[in-house]
């Protein structure tokens, strides 16, 4: 199916790290223009370049914290200004450290999940809503999480991608007479495919047995109805499809788990 992303206008925030770093990769193989939005300018660059190599038509990179006032307006400013509008918004940055709720006391650790998790959406939802209502047209696709259903060790963070998906349906809502869809994808465990995947600054980069091992994967693929983990290219595919105006044209406010039936929304 032709997806039509062929020079697409695209931002994709937290696009230089592993499930960011495939639908980067899944852009650049339609054509489409994309700008990397990240904290980590060497992984970024590198990014950078994997996407040319793949076909993109252009990449520029911002290289911004979203957490910070005018982050998410300066990641949208590279792409309006370079090409002049807006058509893809894919919120996908994030940050994730497990804890029970018991056990889980450091307020500073919650408000820096708030922050960049679910203010960091909200930032470049409003950024990116601007030209697109100027325009009439755009897609916003927000990668939230299982851990929004509940989830063991998931607590805060959970509950700040749960917020993302009442964020996306609330927009969904609001701006769909404007000709704008918004969306979400609740991906299962990504596991980065090397450690070329992953920036220094990454939840990975200390390493797959100091974040999820063996044994942690085999009790989860025994709730998993396929039997498989779930890849960055899965995720891409997924948001690709949402992005598409011509195959997911009358799809908005509405939430895909790509988990491999870990979960049945």
């Amino acid at each position: 199916m032709e997806l039509g992303l062929r020079n697409a206008r695209v931002v994709v925030t937290g696009g230089a790290s592993n499930i960011g770093r495939g639908i980067v990769h899944g852009f650049a193989a339609e054509g489409s223009r994309i700008v990397i939005c990240d904290i980590d300018e060497v992984q970024a660059t590198k990014v950078r370049g994997e996407a040319l190599e793949r076909g993109a038509a252009e990449v520029e990179l911002a290289i911004v914290d979203l957490t910070e006032p005018d982050g998410a307006a300066r990641a949208v400013a590279v792409a309006t200004g370079a090409w002049g509008g807006l058509d893809v918004l894919v919120n996908n940055a994030g940050w994730s450290v497990p804890g029970f709720v018991a056990t889980d006391t450091d307020r500073d650790r919650w408000q820096r999940l708030v922050e960049v998790n679910f203010f960091g959406a909200i930032a470049s939802t409003q950024a990116a809503l601007e030209p697109m209502v100027e325009q009439r047209s755009g897609s916003i696709v927000y990668v939230a999480s299982e851990a929004a259903f509940g989830q063991i060790r998931q607590a805060v963070y959970g509950a700040t991608k749960a917020a993302v998906v009442a964020l996306a349906r609330t927009t969904a809502r609001e701006h769909g007479r404007h000709g704008i869809r918004a969306n979400i994808v609740c991906p299962g465990l990504v596991m980065p495919e090397s450690p070329d995947a992953v920036g220094a600054d990454s939840l990975w980069a200390v390493g797959e047995e100091n974040v999820f091992n063996d044994t942690q994967k085999e009790y989860l693929l025994k709730d998993t109805p396929l039997r498989r983990l779930t890849t960055a290219d899965d995720i891409a595919h997924a948001v690709l499809w949402l992005a598409s105006d011509s195959a997911a044209r009358q799809v908005t406010g509405q939430l895909f788990s790509v988990s491999g039936g870990y979960t049945m929304p």
